[in-house]
């Protein structure tokens, strides 16, 4: 059985000035190696990092 790996992407995927998706609040480093990140790793970055970017954080 394949486990499904958890992701922020909501499919906008342009990246702003500040190098962020304008979707999902992620840097570029961060989209290309998600696969590879542990699953507490993306936990931590979608409960906590990516929500204080959104904010302005």
């Amino acid at each position: 059985m394949t486990i499904p790996v958890l992701s922020p992407c909501v499919g906008i995927c342009t990246i702003d000035e500040h190098g962020l998706c304008r979707g999902c609040f992620r840097n570029l480093q961060e989209i290309g190696a998600w696969l590879s990140y542990t699953p507490a790793q993306r936990e931590h970055l979608m409960e906590t990092v990516l929500p204080a970017r959104e904010a302005g954080g």
